[in-house]
């Protein structure tokens, strides 16, 4: 069983949405939608399930052509950020609803809620209203909705996004453990690069209605396609410095040098555009090699146990994450350390040139 988009595209408004777009979703697979806000990941949610029509393509279910059979008619559940449950019926009765409309005997309603109820953890809250209880535990609830009609397809769209830090990191744990016991295909849309390295699977990053690279999560993590996949994979977005490769040796715009050694010292010679991120700056040398980077500091936010750095260097601003709580004056002159192996080159096209060396070699 799987799920297949043949060259959909979605057009609204003079506007396209989303751009032509092959994509194949194999059945028990986690599949991240990852990308900022705006970026079409509820666009193509909506074609998944049938909501929208395609401009143009075809979507076939276990190779049978659905394009354009009715929401109602198809294996699919959604479930938003919003937490959306009957307000007067219990968390049983919420559960069992989808399962009424759709005609099932008392006794089958009855053992399906029970067995969901019992994967989600929900057992206990099964005569509760769901102003009863807490946010994560009405999300729970609105899963199990989904989850208890058998569908084949599962889609979140963004559903943890109105919950608070504590709820977030424990459905985060849970949504794996859910997800393997469904056996369906579940596709989970978010902004956070975090969020998607948790949940693991395939991540399909997306930019301006565009799927730019679809594949195991931690492989489109370490190993983009292109400097816009590794923006969209890295949060705060990756920073960039324009470098030139001259037989052995990178030169970062003139203020600082690197040997281009590994798979770097194959390039051709020419200009190129240096990635790394955030985490990878530190205000004193993690090693040696490390490259000094005179920068000044335009702000400073402190999250408790770190500090994002907003720095200008030249014409380019950067973030840099760094440990602990640090005291520095915004207008101030900082220089910050970055290895060699963490930079990625990408060629004038945007396309990876060559990975970090330290995610080659992972």
């Amino acid at each position: 069983m799987a799920l297949e988009l043949n060259a959909v595209s979605r057009q609204a408004g003079g506007r396209m949405l989303i751009h032509p777009t092959d994509l194949r979703l194999e059945k028990g697979t986690m599949n991240v939608l990852l990308g900022p806000t705006l970026a079409g990941k509820t666009s193509l949610m909506r074609l998944m399930a049938g909501l929208d029509l395609p401009s143009s393509g075809r979507i076939l279910w276990d190779g049978q052509d659905v394009t354009g059979m009715r929401v109602q008619d198809r294996r699919v559940a959604m479930v938003y950020q919003q937490f959306i449950n009957y307000p007067a019926m219990s968390v049983y009765d919420n559960i069992a609803s989808p399962l009424r409309l759709m005609g099932r005997s008392k006794a089958e309603i009855d053992r399906a809620v029970r067995e969901t109820a019992e994967m989600l953890k929900l057992t206990p809250m099964l005569t509760r209203k769901p102003l009863e209880l807490s946010g994560g535990q009405q999300q729970r609830c609105a899963l199990a909705r989904a989850l208890v009609k058998g569908a084949g397809l599962v889609l979140l769209d963004e559903p943890l996004a109105n919950l608070d830090y504590k709820l977030r990191e424990e459905l985060r744990a849970e949504i794996p453990r859910i997800f393997e016991a469904a056996g369906a295909i579940f596709v989970y849309a978010t902004t956070e690069p975090e969020e998607a390295l948790l949940l693991g699977g395939n991540t399909a990053t997306l930019w301006e209605g565009r799927v730019t690279q679809f594949g195991p999560t931690p492989e489109v993590y370490r190993r983009p396609a292109d400097a816009v996949t590794a923006r969209v994979f890295s949060d705060p977005p990756m920073n960039f410095i324009d470098v030139t490769k001259a037989g052995g040796t990178l030169d970062f715009g003139g203020r600082a040098q690197a040997a281009a050694a590994g798979a770097l010292s194959g390039l051709p010679d020419g200009r190129y555009r240096a990635g790394f991120r955030a985490n990878h700056l530190a205000l004193a040398p993690q090693g040696p090699g490390a490259l000094p980077l005179d920068c000044r500091l335009a702000v400073t936010e402190v999250t408790g146990s770190e500090t994002f750095l907003h720095l200008d260097h030249g014409a380019e601003r950067w973030v840099g994450l760094v440990h602990g709580v640090q005291a520095l004056a915004p207008g101030s002159a900082v220089t910050v350390w970055l290895q060699p192996a963490h930079v990625y080159l990408f060629d004038a096209s945007g396309a990876l040139a060559a990975p970090a060396a330290y995610a080659a070699a992972a």
